[in-house]
């Protein structure tokens, strides 16, 4: 990376200073006493060192800039607490959009890190979950879809949040689907849902509108695969994205550098 010299310069002088033992009251270092410490420092390999590693710091500041500048998190509807199934608090300074598919092996190995990351970040993260059923896991992947809509329609947004858990639970994945034992409706009648009424909300026309929707809003911010992941700053509207399962740290950098822009 390319640092113009006034910019070296000053880092230089800075460091130098930094690492000048304390002077006495009123002393002030000489500019020969100065240029020993920076020549000591320079033989020695510190100032080097520590140059290094604030060009790092700058270089990584830039890259999450750009990360949040391009890619599908751009694009991403904000969550809507009227729309959205919303697990952690609707007013939450961070929203973690997840577009996923019941069926994706991936999906279900994702799905235990969001929780985690709700009770690591406490009242600032929520946790949205959107619809993006892949086309070679179906027909598995749009029943379960429906299915999964209909129980928030039927039952609330907390029996959605425990349904989800108990598909990606007992899903075959990759469009193996449920077990007869544990069929949508069986899994259903756990909150009180009739079959007949699951069956009549999964054939709506609405219901299928409703997945669609959630599907489009992906397609049309470029996601395409599961599980992607958008994280957004809901005062600033900074975001990033996160695809694949990624590990619960590599989750963690992203919502850390999203939220630090609430500081600058």
């Amino acid at each position: 990376m390319r640092i113009f010299p006034a910019v070296r310069s000053m880092m230089l002088a800075l460091t130098a200073l930094a690492a000048i033992p304390a002077w006495p009251q009123k002393a002030e270092p000489s500019q020969q006493e100065v240029d020993a410490v920076v020549r000591k420092l320079e033989a020695s390999g510190a100032l080097d060192a520590a140059v290094e590693r604030a060009i790092e710091r700058y270089a990584k500041r830039q890259q999450a800039k750009a990360a949040m500048e391009k890619g599908p998190a751009t694009r991403v509807p904000s969550a809507d607490a009227k729309r959205d199934h919303v697990r952690g608090p609707a007013e939450a300074e961070a929203t973690l959009i997840e577009y996923t598919d019941f069926e994706c092996p991936f999906c279900r190995h994702f799905h235990s890190v969001p929780p985690k990351l709700l009770e690591r970040y406490g009242g600032r993260l929520n946790w949205v979950i959107r619809n993006f059923p892949l086309a070679f896991h179906d027909p598995a992947a749009h029943r379960e879809a429906f299915a999964a809509e209909c129980v928030a329609k039927l039952a609330g947004n907390d029996a959605y949040w425990k349904y989800a858990d108990l598909l990606f639970a007992n899903t075959g994945g990759s469009g193996r689907g449920l077990p007869s034992e544990h069929s949508v409706d069986k899994l259903a009648a756990q909150f009180g849902i009739q079959a007949p009424a699951l069956e009549a909300c999964m054939n709506d026309p609405a219901t299928r509108t409703r997945v669609d929707e959630d599907i489009q809003s992906g397609s049309a911010a470029g996601i395409n695969g599961t599980p992607t992941s958008i994280v957004r700053n809901n005062k600033n509207g900074a975001t990033m994205t996160i695809t694949g399962a990624q590990p619960i740290e590599e989750v963690v950098r992203s919502i850390d550098a999203v939220l630090d822009t609430s500081d600058r």
